[in-house]
């Protein structure tokens, strides 16, 4: 049984509310489930025209007027609090840091670990809420021993446990998530908007990352890292390419790599290797891309750490899917191998553990074994 379910007294609860959807439906039931709501939406721009603009956010003034709509609607107190310096310092600034030492982030994990439930948790908490609701689909599960695990939304088709895998016992303990246990399809929540009187319930979803208005993320970093010119090389180091900036690739990528020398075998190269280092993009085959283990570092647990080694499945993106592994706390590094060669696996991602349903932890993903190239 959800946490949701067995609360039985009405509880203060903070609801995050994005401007779209899901949060908007999430805090209607919330404050239907009979507990004191308040809704709040983030200010995460100093400029919100500088985000996406219209539908295709989560960030900007139109997003903040559709939340309060949504607030008036449902009949609830309604704030926008400024975060923005936060979300500048530790997702903006983060992400750039991570692509310019050759690493892959997830904003969005970010921003769930140090906004959503650290800078807002924070102050919910200051001001006598109880609980932050958001529209994430997931589940926190209480147990008979008092303990919260949080699980898989009941639909694999929206389940977002992935970018909450790392929020910690405490994090657990006052985060809440209405939209988690029922299995309906997003047209049945957009009807459920409807029938509420939700102006936001066509709204599209919003897509990509919230702060890159254009969609453009190697435009973006070039006009915060400024462009570097460098060379594609191939696996034996002959160069095959040049390009403006070795940030703007990530491990797996095969568009956009500009190659005027085809492959020997006429076959599509994939991006194997970034080196910030000397600024070269090392490209190679599909196969090169197989790996057998890696290294994570700064494990967050959602419940106690394991011990021993363990047999789990991961999730090394936030929609692929699972695959199975054997992991192992040491010396608080995280080493994982997989029964099967997995592709595309790129430091600065993140690793997420599950039991199950249940979600063990995640880990920040440091180095990888290939299959075929030894260590990347």
């Amino acid at each position: 049984m959800t946490e949701t379910s067995q609360r039985s007294r009405p509880l203060r609860v903070l609801a995050a509310m994005s401007g779209g959807v899901d949060s908007a439906v999430a805090a209607a039931r919330a404050a239907e489930a009979g507990h004191d709501v308040t809704g709040v939406h983030l200010a995460l721009s100093a400029n919100p025209q500088s985000f996406r603009t219209g539908a295709r956010g989560c960030c900007t003034i139109e997003d903040s007027r559709d939340a309060r709509r949504a607030a008036d609607v449902i009949g609830i107190p309604f704030y926008v609090w400024d975060l923005a310096d936060r979300f500048r310092e530790d997702v903006v600034e983060d992400f750039v840091a991570e692509y310019e030492a050759g690493r892959t982030p997830n904003p969005c994990l970010r921003c769930n670990e140090k906004i959503k439930f650290a800078a807002l948790l924070d102050k919910a908490l200051a001001l006598g809420f109880d609980a932050v609701c958001t529209g994430h689909y997931a589940q926190v599960i209480l147990r008979e021993d008092g303990t919260r695990e949080l699980h898989r939304a009941s639909d694999m088709a929206k389940d977002q446990s992935y970018v909450l895998g790392v929020l910690d016992d405490r994090q657990l303990a006052h985060a809440m998530f209405p939209l988690g246990d029922t299995v309906t399809t997003k047209e049945e929540i957009r009807a459920e908007a409807e029938r509420r009187g939700l102006a936001v319930a066509k709204k599209p979803d919003s897509h990509d990352i919230c702060f890159i208005a254009d969609g453009d993320t190697q435009g973006f970093l070039a006009n915060r890292l400024g462009k570097a010119e460098g060379d594609i090389v191939d696996e034996s180091g002959a160069k095959v390419g040049s390009h403006e900036g070795a940030y703007g690739f990530t491990i797996g990528q095969r568009k956009g790599l500009r190659i005027g020398t085809p492959a020997p075998d006429g076959k599509p190269r994939y991006v194997l290797d970034i080196s910030p280092v000397t600024n070269t993009v090392t490209v190679g085959p599909a196969a090169a891309l197989d790996v057998t283990a890696l290294t994570a570092i700064r494990p967050r647990w959602c419940g106690a750490a394991p011990t021993g080694p363990g047999a789990y499945t991961a999730q090394l993106r936030a929609h692929g899917g699972e695959t199975e592994v054997r992991a192992e706390l040491v010396d608080g590094t995280l080493e994982v191998s997989f029964t099967e060669p997995v592709r595309g696996v790129a430091p600065g991602q993140a690793i997420v553990l599950y039991d199950g349903t249940r979600v063990v932890g995640s880990a920040t993903i440091a180095s990888t074994v290939r299959a075929t190239a030894g260590v990347a």
